[in-house]
């Protein structure tokens, strides 16, 4: 996984609430088990109509979020079944950043297990951050270690768990973290062969 510290990416507005993981990545998308190729289908049924043209009036199939990395939405983000592919399609887009008021658990935790940095702040600055990235293309910087988001007249803090910010930090997925304590398994190990 790759070490997540300082990034600066454009800001997609996506206004809506209770964003499920069938809307994020819909089931008929779910028979790959490899983490790479999601990304084309990321909100595929709002991305596209039933002939598989793009529809217009969906914020990524604009061109001035076409490029975008960090994405801005509304509450209980990442709602519904618990399918690790959701984290899968948004990291293969292309996001980073994730920023909502709340998120449902699962995926909350996915998204960090997966190097996508998922926070949580108000609505008062959701509104903020939706209303300016709908008004004008804009660059918004996050800065995992001194936890702020900013961008021209736009500075903030933002809260994350210790834990979750020293593996995004490291960038150290479940099985690197497991690594981290190889001598002591393998003495681990060693003293239990030598027991039987």
């Amino acid at each position: 996984m790759e070490p997540f510290q300082t990034f600066e990416g454009l800001v997609c507005p996506l206004d809506r609430t209770n964003v499920d993981t069938d809307q994020i990545i819909p089931k008929q998308f779910l028979k790959r088990v490899e983490r790479k190729g999601f990304g084309s289908c990321l909100f595929y049924n709002w991305r596209f109509d039933e002939k598989g043209n793009k529809k217009p009036d969906f914020v990524l199939n604009q061109p001035e979020y076409a490029q975008s990395s960090i994405l801005v939405a509304r509450d209980n983000f990442g709602c519904g079944s618990s399918r690790e592919h959701a984290p899968w399609a948004l990291q293969d887009y292309g996001f980073r950043v994730i920023i909502a008021p709340s998120f449902a658990d699962i995926f909350y935790n996915n998204c960090q297990k997966n190097g996508i940095l998922a926070i949580r702040f108000g609505a008062d600055l959701i509104d903020t951050l939706i209303r300016r990235a709908t008004q004008e293309s804009f660059m918004l910087t996050v800065d995992l270690e001194q936890q702020r988001l900013s961008a021209p007249s736009f500075d903030a803090k933002f809260v994350i768990d210790p834990y979750q910010k020293e593996v995004l930090l490291k960038g150290l997925d479940e099985i690197a973290i497991t690594m981290t304590y190889e001598d002591e398994i393998a003495a681990y190990e060693k003293k239990q062969t030598a027991a039987q």
